[in-house]
């Protein structure tokens, strides 16, 4: 069996290797709290958007027994 000569401490299979992984983790962890913070912020300032109701047409109205989206009855045979 070959001896591996190559192991280091601080290589990049080491300590380093975990350095870097966990500092990259705890960046992507940050920029997406970024991004929801920004985004609840956001939602907060603006709470409803407009564009969609402009005029009352434009409004759907569900049915009242919501039939529409109710699953169709299994035929009997």
């Amino acid at each position: 069996m070959a001896v591996n000569t190559k192991r280091t401490l601080f290589g990049l299979h080491g300590i380093f290797g975990i350095l870097i992984s966990v500092v990259g983790l705890i960046f992507i962890w940050a920029v997406l709290m970024t991004y929801a913070l920004l985004s609840q912020r956001d939602a907060a300032k603006h709470p409803y958007s407009t564009k969609y109701l402009r005029d009352g047409k434009s409004i759907q109205v569900i049915s009242v027994h919501n039939e529409d989206y109710a699953f169709p009855a299994p035929e009997k045979k």
